[in-house]
């Protein structure tokens, strides 16, 4: 359920306790209260999560810190009203209601009784505890092929969220820097070096003054919204419908309303840290698949060095906390590691374009996911298919089948230049270009190469080969696809004139596994 670390935290002198809750808590943990049912409890230090049979009951504690007020009962309706209203956006089979702690005539406390009201409850759905994405990957059993729902789950909620120009922006990121590098030092003086918390802050706040004009561009054309806020893999789960969001934060909307990208961050950089490259691509691409939004491309060093370093305070803060032990040095050691990825995030890397051309059924796509991870800054190459584009120019969901109508010499003329264009707006970005496509014509071929002569990026262009019996086998065989290449098709293809091809040929009838690590010996 909520995550123990937390995104953010108090200083030791902020955190005060306002009320005794102790008989709603031992109320609350009481089998008896749950039926017979015995009762898991999930403690942070802002609430406390009762599982007992179907249901959870999430209770806020009576605290007040510089960033988080629940400290009067009626504060802790509101709370709860709005943890229901937000995360009802992207979860409404988990959230059902608010719910109050009754007093009854006879003394006696009750769930949603008829006397006096002495606390309030979140009723959620209880679910499967290792269904959580966190612990699916720390047992190496997070399927990738939920990566792309997962992408597409989190544009769909910044689609819908509410844009909030008030908040955001240089300021926001400001205001981050300058929490982690104060929160790093009274927290962490004793496991990093004050050097290492300097050069960090130093390299993130040249990287806003380079970003600023367009993090004020963004906020001010609507991509600062009322997003998650806490979006990191234990705030994750596998439901039967498919990746669910959900624990969003409600109680401060300097957390929550953020530009979208930077929400997603958290959630890239966490799996990036844990080296599921492919996965964090996944998403990445999956999310701009949704949103088209190229423009964030080069927010993205900052956006997850933040946090990453957001990370590295969390750590060191739990680990403060801790007694001696193992607990505690494994956190220390966390703490370690996310400042050295927040540092590392933030060093530049060279950006690059790499095209997989070849006729249909040559296996460019699955080559394409699979090498993207390899190229470029975190989290990966930006994929820039010919037959999405083409689905998008024509403003068809990217299953939808098009007709020979969609496939002129004039048509696909706009849709190389479309991927030209945006290949080039990534490069610019900082950031490596995986594109896809057929690329039969030498015009084509050269206009995506031109790109990378333009922007003084590295390019390398890959041709898969394969015989036409294995191309048809794969254009049967393909699931549901943004290809409309069918057997007509790839028979069709076989008399392509397509010039020379200059460049690197690759033996496409290998394993996926062979065939990545020779474009990768290409690169």
């Amino acid at each position: 359920m909520p995550d123990p670390v937390g995104t953010i935290v108090a200083s030791k002198a902020s955190v005060m306790r306002t009320e005794d809750q102790s008989d709603v808590i031992a109320f609350l943990g009481d089998p008896a209260t749950h039926g017979g049912h015995d009762v898991e409890r999930i403690e942070t230090h802002g609430s406390i999560v009762f599982l007992a049979g179907q249901h959870a009951w999430k209770l806020k504690r009576a605290v007040r810190y510089d960033y988080m007020d629940f400290s009067t009962v009626e504060r802790r309706r509101l709370m709860c009203e709005g943890e229901l209203r937000l995360n009802r956006r992207i979860a409404p089979t988990l959230y059902h209601a608010v719910v109050p702690v009754t007093r009854e005539d006879d003394g006696r406390l009750a769930i949603s009784g008829h006397g006096e009201v002495v606390d309030w409850l979140v009723a959620m759905q209880r679910f499967d505890q290792e269904a959580l994405f966190d612990r699916l990957a720390s047992r190496n059993a997070l399927d990738p092929g939920l990566m792309a729902p997962l992408g597409r789950a989190v544009a769909r909620l910044h689609a819908q969220a509410t844009p909030r120009q008030d908040r955001g922006g240089a300021d926001n990121m400001a205001w981050v820097i300058d929490g982690n590098a104060s929160g790093l030092r009274e927290f962490a003086a004793d496991i990093v070096q004050e050097a290492d918390i300097r050069r960090w802050t130093d390299a993130a706040r040249a990287r806003l003054a380079v970003d600023t004009p367009r993090l004020e561009r963004r906020r001010r054309d609507g991509r600062v919204r009322y997003c998650h806020g806490d979006l990191h893999l234990r705030n994750v789960v596998v439901l039967p419908e498919g990746p669910t969001l959900f624990d969003g934060i409600e109680f401060n909307e300097a957390l929550s309303c953020i530009d979208v990208a930077y929400d997603l961050a958290f959630l890239l950089m966490d799996l990036w840290r844990r080296d599921l490259r492919w996965h964090a691509n996944a998403v990445w691409n999956a999310w701009l698949g949704e949103l088209d939004d190229l423009d964030a491309v080069p927010l993205l060093p900052l956006f997850l060095s933040c946090r990453a370093a957001v990370r590295a305070k969390t750590s060191a803060t739990a680990a403060a906390m801790q007694p001696d032990g193992p607990g505690r040095v494994d956190l220390r050691a966390l703490t370690h590691g996310y400042l050295a990825l927040a540092q590392r995030l933030l060093a530049p890397q060279p950006a690059r374009i790499v095209a997989i051309g070849g006729l249909s059924g040559t296996g460019k796509s699955t080559l394409a996911r699979r090498l993207a991870p390899h190229v470029g800054a975190v989290p990966g190459a930006v994929l820039v298919r010919t037959d999405e584009v083409r689905k998008r120019l024509f403003g068809v969901h990217p299953l939808t089948h098009l007709g020979a109508d969609a496939y002129t010499p004039a048509i696909s003329s706009v849709v190389y230049a479309t991927v030209a264009q945006r290949a080039g707006v990534v490069v610019a970005g900082g950031h490596g270009v995986v594109v896809d496509g057929v690329c039969a014509r030498q015009e084509e071929r050269d206009a995506i190469a031109g790109i990378a002569v333009d922007g003084g990026v590295p390019f390398t262009g890959l041709w898969l080969e394969a015989p036409e019996s294995v191309r048809l086998s794969r254009a049967v065989e393909r699931g549901p696809d943004a290809s409309d290449a069918d057997a007509t098709v790839v028979r069709r293809q076989g008399g392509l004139t397509t010039g020379v091809i200059t460049w690197h040929r690759l033996d496409a009838t290998r394993t996926p596994a062979q065939l990545l690590a020779d474009a990768l010996k290409r690169l």
